[in-house]
């Protein structure tokens, strides 16, 4: 929610000393204590030592206004805006009636109308604000006085108290935990309001304090605790606890902040160290600043320029007025004197000058800022009343807090999102696995019968069973009924191998508390299929095997850490065998297994790359088996290491390597994070929208990058992603010049040794570097390069990164990012991030969070959004432009704070792309038609001074001058400003491209401005003359001459009105029934109240206001007023349109491109009487959503990522979690999928043969694409003045792919089986996607002959045993682009889709398939086409040029409108920017003209 500006602290002693008075007894005094705190000194139980510091209390106050000070403070504000002011001191001078030619209710009254609304709007506002806090701060809390627990309110908690605690209760303040109702004082905190985490973490008490469970006992409790003074560092605390002449060491691990809740703890007592605004929740929340937008900002300046260009009107006429009143009033002066002030010609001109500026204020009227809040309410109604953001899940609608910022919306460039919680879901769900080399949890999506299979009922055999679970592959249940050895051992190893707790609360009902959601993910898994982790006591782990309860001997726990990235458990079985079971990232298992699992470890090798393909989330199974006498020798040397005094860590750390060798390995699990839904097509639409995304998170940087790469952010196909890990200043900006060096040298084709001088910044990727140093040098070179630079020869500008090609990504530390952030480094941080396609920041505070905001803010210039779920969001949400809270099961704290709000990430795309671009470029038309009709209006009364002796006489009656802009033209405008669109929501979706315009400002800027009032003025010039012209020698039918002042008036004012009537129909893009209603029910209005005035009627009951009786109806009687007024309007409207028609012809904007062909396409639907291929959203959703999993990555991914911390082994085999009562009891939440996932990508054969694809005779040895195979590498050639790109992947029998001449083809297949040849006819531009799985039978795909300038794609998937399949494309005409996408899932039959001709220009989309199961994804880049193909010096003097990219679909724009640049409307669908990202580093020539790339791979 917005608020206004806070009034400086200065302001507030003279005017609001309550004010003052009342925040100081909120604060305690904070402002003054804030400068001396450096430490903070707390007694318990003793508030009258703790009042003496004039602590804060815990009374938060976030509203502005109080019933007193609410009409000053805001009255204030509202004139602080300069229109305000000047709109108060124009009323100033109507009220002096020797300068006042208008009557002052002409103002007053919409000024008055304008602070109005605003107040009322501030008012509600500040309304809910204090709701809000009254909701916090009448919370009831439990807090110990004079040893008896009583209630009391949040707000009157002071510091030093003693406050109780009780399950599922929020933390009233940041409390130091003395003792709780759990062994050992532990209890167990949900931080999701602090960080968004779901997951559980444990805080413990002193040893000392954790007996003092007893009222009595802690009201004897006189400690006193010396620590830090309020910061906002959520993962830091250092103090000391001083009791009994004894001092205690305290940290994090004994605090309890505010915003946490107690869980599965029955109750724990903690003493008050922080309260109110001191407490490390408000500390992080920010300051709320108001915030205006560009074109709020821009209207500022724009007034001064009026009101300058207002002055100097004043002052051209004033001067004039002193030389008429010299040389020709002087002659009147015996019949006609000065008024009585009046005695000279200078003091003449004098008070004419403000008579002017009062005539000529209409340029700016107020009522132009009213209708501005009117049009913004009503972008916000529909902002909360849009469907399509409605989460019914949730049953949260969208909501705009604020109505001031929508049209910033369409302006965003820097998006910066928060990750637990906003791209994710903090879910894990275990989806696929590999046992003894065979695979596990692919399955059709379609089933033999062709319906969709159900998940396997677990319940029916194994009663305690997870409901939760959903798993479709019956087989991996088959195996384990039947005894299959390996597959028993796997869920063995995962119900023992962990550090989960469970939590019995009655027989069956089990409920687990994992450290991780991906450790209760595997546990729930193992319980499923028969292995149920029952209990553990600090020496057992009980798990019913099959329905038989066995006991095991807990022996060690090996933990995790981030290190090892492995975890061990050493038990013996009832039997007496001992064995080690191990899980962690493959990376580091692989190297500790016995040389006999060599064969088993490459199967397993290429299930964990096809699960990485998929996003998953991967960790190994390896178990041995040891004897007694290795268990005693090296249980030895692990007793020695855990008593060590020194380096015990590195001890223990080394001892674990001992014993983790020569394991024997099971196989792998795959689980998937479960990122919201929609994430990673939002990110691929908002990054063709040229919208870069950073995710600023306090994760660590394992997770981050994982979750970059399941949300398509990252990709294996990128060029190269950095890793800052810098711990120094020094060590930070040599990593990012040296990241900049790589960038340049690889956009000018150099390539350098990976080693070189590449150190300490890890890099991923395609190794590329080298270049000269890049514009930042060392302090140590700095001379070196200054004497360079003299020479000519200095390192390239900054602004060269702005033009690298490759696509980049950066990964930074929180450390390091701390540096970054410093004065003389923060300039190269940006630079070297802005040039990147991804940034990624770990590990920083809610303050760094914010730091980075504002650094993109003051840097870039950009509009930048802001999104996240939690309190740790909270600074970030309130320093960006636009704050986004997601309203999810984290909490309501961001979205308190946010300026807008929903429940899903996805809907982030329709908040910009279609409602925040709508707004843009309403207010944009809005705007300029206002300053152009207000232009006309006013500089009539300009050219009239020259003609009336520059006496300040108006032209209009004050009537009309009232009426005008209230009554007459500010409705037309104002349903303009509220409905109207360019291109319907689905092509705004469809074509990303069209945002840009808002993030480059092209709508509405000075130019505009000026191009805007240059066209009124020339209007008010045509208003004016012609009429003057026409009239001045005419006459009436009766001979009576027409030149009177109310026949002019009459005749232009009616001119004016239709002019500006037919202006803003030529304006009006999208006519709704309230246009049509409001434009002639303008004009009607008009002609009606102008007859009313002239009448009778108002005559009789005022002769002295209305006095020119019949003169409307004389005038509008004459035919050659009809004539003056025609001929007016045409010369006023004809060069307008001339103009349009022209831009329209030759340099068409890519909107009027998608509105041409969205007019072709209705067109021809409405003739063939069926719509072909616009099912679906448009292709911006359909096909370009679906690149989420296209191509498999192969970085594997390890689900340990997700242990935010390390293990809790010690903690478990120490049994200090341990209820004595029941050992088998703990506490920790995992959340459990009820959904599933399937993906399409399976098991490949291994198969070696090598094949090569045929080139066409004339390739003109152009570039070749190399296409991604395993074991069977695929050549392909694209002939001269081709764009082909040949996607494919295969096992088995390779393909060919061979394009002819002049043609723009794409080849992606999957097969495994028969080959599949593809080719495109000349002039073409086609895809071919299939994917085949499983047994494939005759298949054909047959690609007919596509006529010339065509563009047209076919989409096939298959899974299952595909039948024999042909799917065809008919001819299709000229200039079309046409979508087929068929998804075919389970055992489909003969399938024919095709094609019917479309017409030419036209853009059609098919989207066909199983809605139940999700079929594999795959996207097209959406094409619409210019006509011809340009040549020349690009390839080499008009050579044939050929360009092709490994792991990308090349496209070719060829549509457009005749006389248009093909290849600026190319440019404008798809972006000039090189997508396809080369592997190994190789680049190939710049594309020949109008051919473009987009990329398929993710």
């Amino acid at each position: 929610m917005t608020v206004p500006k806070d009034i400086p602290d200065k302001w507030f002693p003279m005017v609001l000393p309550l004010q003052r008075k009342k925040r100081n007894q909120v604060a305690g005094g904070i402002k003054k204590r804030k400068g001396k705190e450096e430490e903070r000194k707390v007694r318990a139980n003793d508030r009258e030592y703790n009042e003496k510091f004039q602590y804060a209390s815990n009374c938060i106050v976030t509203s502005k206004y109080n019933i007193i000070t609410f009409l000053p403070v805001n009255l204030f504000e509202q004139f602080q805006e300069v229109a305000n002011t000047y709109f108060l001191f124009l009323l100033i001078l109507q009220l002096i009636p020797q300068i006042s030619s208008l009557s002052w209710f002409t103002t007053i009254v919409p000024l008055v109308l304008v602070l109005s609304i605003t107040a009322v709007k501030d008012a509600t506002d500040d309304y809910f604000r204090h709701k809000s806090d009254n909701q916090v701060n009448n919370r009831q809390s439990q807090v110990l006085i004079n040893g008896i627990v009583q209630k009391e309110k949040w707000m009157n908690v002071r510091v030093g108290d003693i406050i109780k605690l009780e399950n599922n209760q929020f933390v009233a303040a940041d409390l130091l935990l003395l003792s709780s109702s759990e062994p050992h004082g532990l209890c167990y905190i949900e931080t999701a309001e602090l960080d968004g985490e779901t997951n559980m973490k444990v805080r413990q008490s002193l040893s000392v304090t954790s007996e003092l469970g007893d009222p009595n006992n802690l009201a004897q409790f006189d400690g006193e605790v010396v620590c830090e003074p309020p910061n906002n560092k959520l993962d830091r605390f250092c103090g000391t606890l001083y009791w009994r002449e004894s001092k205690y060491s305290l940290s994090n691990q004994n605090m309890l902040l505010r915003g946490c809740v107690l869980r599965n703890t029955e109750f724990c007592y903690g003493l008050v160290i922080f309260a109110g605004p001191d407490t490390k929740l408000m500390q992080n929340s920010g300051r709320t600043k108001f915030k205006r937008t560009s074109i709020d900002r821009l209207m500022n300046t724009l007034v001064l320029w009026i009101f300058g260009f207002l002055v100097c009107m004043g002052v051209i006429l004033a001067v004039g007025n002193a030389v008429w009143e010299l040389e020709v009033g002087s002659l009147f002066q015996s019949f006609l004197p000065w008024d009585a002030p009046v005695n000279n010609f200078l003091f003449s001109a004098f008070l004419s000058f403000w008579s002017y500026v009062i005539i000529l204020n209409t340029v700016v009227p107020i009522s132009l800022y009213v209708s501005v809040e009117v049009i913004r309410l009503g972008h916000s109604y529909f902002i909360n009343w849009d469907r399509r953001m409605f989460c019914s899940r949730s049953n949260t609608p969208a909501e705009a807090r604020t109505t001031t910022l929508n049209e910033e919306l369409g302006q965003v460039e820097y998006i910066f999102s928060d990750k637990t919680g906003t791209l994710t879901q903090n879910i894990m769900t275990f989806n696929k696995c590999s046992i003894s080399g065979h695979a596990y949890g692919d399955v059709d999506p379609v089933g033999a019968q062709g319906k969709r299979p159900q998940p396997l009922d677990f319940s029916v055999w194994n009663p305690l069973a997870d409901g939760g679970l959903c798993f479709y592959d019956a087989s991996l249940l088959e195996a384990v009924k039947t005894g299959e050895p390996a597959a028993q051992e796997f869920f063995r190893l995962l119900s023992l191998c962990h550090t989960v707790m469970s939590d019995e609360k009655r027989e069956g009902a089990l409920v687990y508390k994992a450290q991780s959601p991906d450790e209760g993910a595997l546990v729930t898994a193992a319980r499923n299929f028969g292995y149920v982790f029952r209990s553990r006591t600090p020496g057992t782990i009980t798990v019913q095997e099959m329905g038989r309860p066995v006991t095991y001997t807990l022996l060690a726990i090996l933990d995790f850490n981030n290190i090892r990235k492995r975890m061990s458990v050493i038990v013996r079985n009832p039997e007496g065998r001992i064995r080690l079971y191990c899980k962690g990232a493959d990376t580091v298992l692989f190297d500790r297994l016995h040389p006999c699992n060599h064969d088993l470890m490459n199967i397993t090798s290429d299930h964990l790359n096809e699960y990485a393909g998929d996003g998953l989330r991967t960790l190994a199974l390896a178990y041995r088996d040891l004897s007694e006498e290795e268990w005693e020798e090296w249980s030895e040397r692990y007793r020695g290491a855990g008593k060590a005094a020194d380096c015990r860590e590195d001890r223990l750390a080394a001892t674990y390597e001992e014993i983790e060798q020569d394991m024997m390995l099971l196989g792998a699990t795959a689980i998937e994070d479960k990122l919201q839904e929609g994430v990673p097509e939002t990110i691929a639409i908002l990054s063709l929208a040229n919208i870069k995304i950073w995710v600023l998170t306090g994760d660590k940087q394992e997770t981050a990058v994982n979750i970059g790469y399941s949300c398509k952010m990252l990709t294996d196909d990128m060029t190269e992603i950095f890793i800052i890990n810098g711990q120094t200043v020094q060590s930070v900006r040599e990593e990012l010049r040296r990241a900049r060096e790589r960038m340049v040298a690889h956009s000018r084709g150099e390539k350098v040794d990976e080693a070189e001088g590449w150190p300490q910044a890890c890099s991923l990727g395609n190794g590329i570097g080298g270049g000269d140093p890049l514009g930042w040098p060392h302090p140590q070179d700095k001379d070196k390069q200054e004497a360079q630079g003299k020479q000519g020869k200095g390192a390239p500008p900054p602004s060269l990164l702005e033009s690298i090609s490759g696509e980049f990504a950066l990964v930074i530390s929180g450390h390091s990012l701390a540096h970054a952030l410093e004065g003389d480094m923060e300039h190269e941080f940006v630079e070297t991030a802005c040039a990147c396609r991804a940034v990624i920041c770990c590990r920083v505070t809610p303050l760094q969070k914010a730091q980075v905001v504002e650094l993109i803010k003051r840097h870039k210039k950009a509009v930048t959004l802001a999104i996240g779920d939690g309190a740790n969001d909270v600074s970030m949400i309130k320093t960006a432009h636009i704050g986004v809270g997601i309203s999810g099961q984290e909490g309501i704290q961001a979205v308190l704070s946010s300026d807008y709000s929903f429940s899903q990430f996805r809907f982030l795309q329709r908040l910009l792309l279609v409602h925040g671009r709508w707004s843009y470029l309403r207010m944009c038309r809005f705007l300029c038609y206002f300053f152009y009709k207000n232009f006309a209006f006013t500089m009539v009364h300009f050219w009239f001074g020259f003609f009336c002796g520059f006496s300040a006489q108006t032209v209009y009656d004050q009537y009309f001058i009232t009426l005008y802009n209230i009554v007459y033209t500010s409705l037309p405008v104002l349903a303009m400003g509220i409905f109207d669109q360019d291109v319907p929501e689905q092509r705004s979706l469809e074509y990303p491209k069209l945002y840009e315009p808002g993030q480059l400002n092209l709508l509405f800027n000075k130019r505009e401005f000026f191009i805007c009032i240059a066209q009124g003025i020339y209007t008010s010039v045509v208003l004016f003359f012609v009429p003057y012209g026409v009239l001045s020698h005419a006459t009436q039918s009766t001979g009576v001459p027409l030149a009177d002042y109310q026949t002019f008036a009459v005749t232009t004012a009616t001119a004016l009105v239709i002019v500006v009537s037919v202006q803003i129909a030529l304006d009006t893009g999208y006519w709704t029934a309230i246009n049509h209603f409001f434009v002639w029910g303008s004009l009607g209005s008009y002609f009606t109240i102008l007859f009313t005035m002239h009448s009778s009627l108002l005559f009789s009951f005022f002769p002295k206001q209305f006095h020119f009786l019949g003169s409307a109806q004389n005038t509008l009687e004459q035919p050659v007023v009809w004539l003056t007024i025609a001929l007016a309007t045409v010369i006023c409207i004809a060069p307008v349109l001339a103009f349009r028609f022209l831009k329209l012809d030759l340099k068409p904007q890519l909107s009027d491109t998608v509105r041409y062909t969205q007019l072709v396409r209705q067109k021809k639907r409405k003739l063939d009487g069926r719509g072909v291929g616009v099912s679906g959203a448009g292709l911006g959703v359909g096909a370009l959503g679906r690149l989420g999993r296209l191509g498999r990555s192969a970085s594997r991914r390890s689900g340990y990522a997700f242990a935010h911390q390390e293990g809790f082994g010690e903690l478990i085999t120490s049994g200090k979690n341990m209820r004595l009562s029941s050992l088998a009891l703990a506490t920790f939440a995992s959340r459990h999928s009820s959904s599933w996932i399937d993906t399409l990508r399976k098991k490949k054969h291994a198969s070696n043969t090598n094949s090569a694809a045929n080139a066409s005779p004339a390739s003109n040895n152009g570039p070749s694409n190399s296409s991604s195979h395993q074991g069977t590498p695929t050549q392909a050639a694209a002939p001269p003045l081709s764009n082909s790109a040949s996607l494919n992947s295969h096992q088995g029998t390779p393909m060919q792919a061979a394009a002819p001449p002049l043609s723009n083809s794409a080849s992606l297949n999957s097969h495994q089986g028969t080959p599949t040849q593809a080719a495109a006819p000349p002039l073409s531009n086609s895809a071919s996607l299939n994917s085949h799985q499983g047994t494939p039978m005759t298949h054909t795909p047959t690609l007919a002959q596509a006529s010339p300038l065509s563009n047209s794609y076919s989409l096939n998937s298959h899974q299952g045993t595909p039948m024999p399949h042909t799917p065809t494309l008919a001819q299709a005409p000229p200039l079309c682009n046409s979508y087929s996408l068929n998804s075919h899932q389970g055992t489909p039959m003969p399938h024919t889709p095709t094609l019917a001709q479309a017409p030419p220009l036209c853009n059609s989309s098919s989207l066909s398939g199983s809605q139940d199961s999700p079929a594999e994804e795959a996207g097209l880049a959406a094409t619409a086409a210019p006509g011809g193909v340009a040549t020349g010096d690009d390839g080499l003097h008009g050579g044939p040029t050929s360009h092709t990219a490994n792991g990308t679909l090349a496209t070719s724009l060829e549509a457009g409108a005749e006389g248009s640049s093909p290849r600026a409307v190319q440019e404008a669908l798809f972006g000039s920017k090189e997508a396809g990202a080369r592997r190994g580093g190789a680049s190939s020539p710049g594309p020949p003209p109008i051919i473009e790339e987009s990329s398929l791979t993710e």
